[in-house]
């Protein structure tokens, strides 16, 4: 949130700057670290360096309505496949250049990341004035808290759901090394499955009923998984819906939240909505976590489509975005 909040006030770019010199920093923290105690402090600087929510306010400055929910699926894919790379890079890495090595890496990725943003992307228009009372706005708005609720009940849905899913992989017959089989064509089917809702997500009188939509398939994925039982087809089938609902709305939530906060506000109302997911992380995590060795797996799909029927009945309340947040603005324009 203060990153987001700063972005507001001082401009996107050092704001962006400042955190990845932070994020820096405690990689080589880590790095040099001969305790566990100094890697927890590399790692607690790294953390301090969260920049999401002043990139998330930087690509809303710099594209139209028409085209946000591409740019923000483009972001959001390549963070996933990044995350793919490092599953199949970190152990090669590991016995290249150790640990230590890895986070040297991070920081010197990191330093590059400053150089790009600073060559590559485009100067965005100054933020609006801050008004007072921008704060106020962002937390007690209503189309904006429904947002902030939907991307805390996606990440919490999926944590916990992840808590039971490798066992259903297990007791299918797939042993656990052989798990990225399922994963990676899951992975790629959904995004193509996705690719033709996200092209026309921002298209008049289609945003509502395709973000409406995409809840209630999340409801259905989880419904089959639930269902799943020992079946691998089923269970390769539930995912695939479930991700293909998942992506589509990883992509449009940041966009929608750009479109529906007050354009003074945008990286305060970006910052509450990266916090508020990460806080879907750690509930679903924990509460998934807590179901499972208590209650077992059908408590776990009952918090995820209790969360996601919720979600379901605050989205289709929801109103048009207001029409001073559409910008002409495209990429590079002046």
């Amino acid at each position: 949130m203060p990153f987001g909040f700063a972005s507001d006030r001082w401009g996107r770019k050092p704001v962006i700057v400042a955190g990845l010199v932070i994020f820096a920093l405690g990689s080589f923290v880590a790095a040099w670290a001969p305790t566990i105690q100094w890697t927890i402090a590399g790692r607690v600087l790294q953390g301090a360096g969260a920049i999401s929510a002043a990139v998330l306010a930087l690509t809303a400055d710099l594209t139209r309505d028409a085209v946000r929910t591409r740019a923000m699926a483009a972001i959001g894919m390549t963070i996933g496949a990044t995350f793919a790379l490092s599953l199949v890079a970190g152990p090669l890495l590991t016995n290249l250049i150790g640990v230590p090595g890895i986070f040297v890496l991070t920081g010197v990725l990191a330093l590059a990341a400053i150089a790009a943003l600073q060559r590559v992307v485009p100067v965005a228009p100054p933020p609006a004035a801050a008004a007072e009372g921008d704060w106020r706005r962002v937390l007690a708005d209503g189309q904006l808290l429904r947002l902030n609720y939907g991307i805390f009940a996606l990440h919490a849905a999926l944590m916990a759901l992840f808590v039971q899913v490798p066992f259903m992989l297990r007791d299918a017959g797939l042993a656990a090394p052989r798990h990225w089989q399922v994963y990676l064509p899951v992975l790629l089917a959904s995004i193509v499955l996705m690719l033709p809702a996200m092209m026309n997500a921002d298209r008049p009188g289609r945003s509502k009923p395709i973000f409406v939509g995409a809840v209630a398939l999340l409801f259905v994925g989880q419904a089959l998984l639930a269902l799943a039982g020992p079946s691998l087809a089923l269970l390769v089938t539930a995912l695939v819906v479930f991700f293909t609902a998942f992506n589509l709305l990883e992509a449009k939530l940041p966009s929608m939240v750009s479109k529906y906060a007050p354009p003074s506000a945008r990286g305060t109302a970006s910052g509450v909505y990266s916090s508020v997911q990460f806080l879907g992380v750690f509930t679903g995590g924990a509460v998934g976590g807590w179901l499972s060795q208590h209650y077992g797996p059908p408590a776990v799909f009952g918090f995820c489509l209790a969360l996601t029927a919720l979600w379901l009945a605050a989205g289709a309340t929801m109103s048009a975005a207001p029409a001073y947040n559409r910008a002409d603005l495209t990429m590079g324009e002046t």
